[in-house]
């Protein structure tokens, strides 16, 4: 049974952490080939009357997706893909946006996260055949590095 709340809308925080959980995994995603292109959508009604709608399409490896609650705000979601590099943004029901970018290249990946309040983060890995290297830089210019070295 689906049961659905009115929950207050994200902070640009939570917006935040959720597009940085998002782009943790952007530099595995490979595209082997065209995807084909579809549209879904579906409607969701509690035990109380209230609906929520999804709608999502997807084309060539890019994503466009759309949640309407039962207040009638609504989130979105769109997701860009090419063979060097993903850009991404997340708008609330408040109208702000957090934005990620990655670029790839042979070995390397790095990606920027942009909250709704203007402050940034990046990630940058570099790997190769002895180790890989993370750095992580929060919008406060702190930093982080992690480096595996691989034994022969």
């Amino acid at each position: 049974m689906n049961t659905l709340q009115n929950t207050p809308p994200h902070t640009s925080s939570t917006l935040l952490a959720l597009v940085l959980a998002l782009s943790s995994g952007a530099g595995l995603l490979t595209l082997s080939h065209e995807a084909e292109a579809r549209q879904r959508s579906a409607t969701f009604t509690g035990p109380n009357g209230q609906s929520a709608s999804r709608n999502v399409s997807r084309s060539q490896g890019n994503v466009s997706s759309t949640t309407t609650g039962p207040n009638g705000q609504s989130a979105s979601r769109s997701v860009s893909r090419t063979a060097s590099g993903t850009e991404a943004t997340v708008t609330g029901p408040n109208g702000q946006s957090a934005t990620r970018s990655s670029q790839r290249e042979a070995g390397s990946v790095n990606s920027t996260v942009t909250g709704p309040n203007g402050n940034s983060a990046t990630r940058s890995v570099d790997r190769s055949a002895s180790g890989t290297e993370a750095t992580v830089t929060g919008p406060n210019g702190q930093s982080a590095t992690r480096s595996v070295t691989f034994q022969p």
